[in-house]
């Protein structure tokens, strides 16, 4: 299962007026259209001094809710991160003066790759609770379940936030203080578009320090949309015990930064939720009978799963080399089980940011997709 800490809900109330989206135009993208950067007139997207002709010049919502007139953004920025990815229209993405802006909250039917926050104004575990407001606080958890220790080695919650400190994206260093934009500062201006090698935050996968993988550039590239159309992650064929060093690097311009071990999407999970992926969480060996569902390791190209051949975007796989471009093809016995196979990253329509309705998963019931994508014997 994906974190799910220390959480503060997203406010309902993402109204953002028209003046922002007007100053917007190349607001942060990942990636633009023909280029990953971001482009455009600076003043779009920063303010100097935070003042123009008396008026202040972060733009935010019209009831000064979730965003506040009065707060002066880091990095000399006019908006947050949710003040451009999170606008709560009808839009999944915002096309702006030719520049593409993903929406991580919005009520569109179509959700993009990572999932949709808006679910979990339904309910708190339907995904990650990002801090947004402080107003709505996690009603459940208080630690990400399967966690080795608190943010910042504390017990209590925490904020949980996009960036940074408490969050995913981008620099995290316990105790830091450092979060939101700060932590990704300069990332949209040297984003990489297609493969991604994990050594800065510009050239991993979504802004995830460290995690190779490979961001769909094609037609929906936002999207997992079908065996052709999807992005492309990177995995291992076994996970590995977890202590302080396997997180944090010790030495170099990372020093002591959290990173994914092995650089792959399922280790970055499990900085947070450890004991849902270390060997000995999952049964102490790399073949069943696991104690907890495995990731990082091969699908079997035996019995059941040797059948599942086509890409699937209800349940996708790893690769354990780091592709440059989109395949359909699976190969049980090379492709490994990764977090998102089963998951989303953001939120989902279904408990735990599941990608399916768990409760519909009958065995022998005849059914298609979700667990039976891989177990393709079980619903006979």
């Amino acid at each position: 299962m994906l974190p799910n800490r220390f959480e503060k809900k997203i406010s309902k109330r993402f109204a953002i007026p028209a003046i922002l989206v007007a100053f917007l135009f190349f607001a942060l993208i990942i990636p633009g259209i023909s280029s990953a950067k971001v482009t455009g007139p600076c003043v779009n997207c920063h303010t100097m001094h935070n003042s123009q002709g008396g008026t202040e010049m972060a733009t935010y919502g019209a009831d000064g809710k979730p965003w506040k007139t009065d707060t002066v953004q880091p990095v000399l920025l006019r908006s947050t991160c949710l003040g451009c990815h999170g606008m709560g229209t009808g839009n999944n993405i915002e096309n702006i003066g030719g520049s593409e802006i993903p929406q991580v909250y919005h009520t569109n039917g179509t959700d993009l790759a990572g999932g949709n926050f808006k679910y979990i104004d339904v309910d708190d575990n339907r995904g990650h609770n990002v801090n947004a407001d402080l107003e709505n606080i996690e009603g459940t958890l208080e630690l990400a379940p399967g966690h080795t220790h608190g943010v910042g080695g504390s017990p209590t919650p925490a904020e949980f936030t996009c960036a940074g400190t408490g969050g995913c994206h981008g620099w995290r260093q316990h105790g830091s203080g450092i979060s939101g934009i700060a932590a990704i500062k300069g990332a949209h201006h040297q984003n990489t578009d297609g493969q991604c090698d994990g050594t800065t935050t510009a050239k991993s996968y979504r802004f995830l320090l460290g995690v190779k993988g490979f961001e769909n550039m094609g037609a929906n590239k936002y999207q997992n949309l079908n065996a052709t159309n999807h992005n492309e992650y990177f995995g291992t064929t076994s996970p590995t015990e977890y202590g302080c060093t396997n997180c944090h690097d010790t030495s170099g311009p990372m020093d002591m930064h959290i990173l994914p071990l092995n650089n792959t999407i399922s280790g970055f999970c499990a900085t947070c939720h450890s004991t849902f992926h270390v060997l000995s969480g999952i049964g102490g060996s790399t073949s069943g009978p696991f104690t907890r569902h495995p990731t990082d390791i091969v699908l079997p190209s035996s019995g059941e799963y040797a059948a599942y051949t086509t890409y699937s975007v209800e349940a996708p796989v790893g690769r354990t080399t780091v592709p440059d471009s989109i395949s359909n093809i699976v190969t049980p016995g090379t492709d490994v089980v990764t977090c998102l196979s089963c998951h989303k990253a953001h939120a989902s329509n279904y408990p735990d940011l599941l990608r399916w309705d768990y409760t519909t998963m009958n065995a022998g019931g005849g059914g298609s997709g979700g667990c039976f994508t891989c177990h393709t014997q079980k619903n006979d």
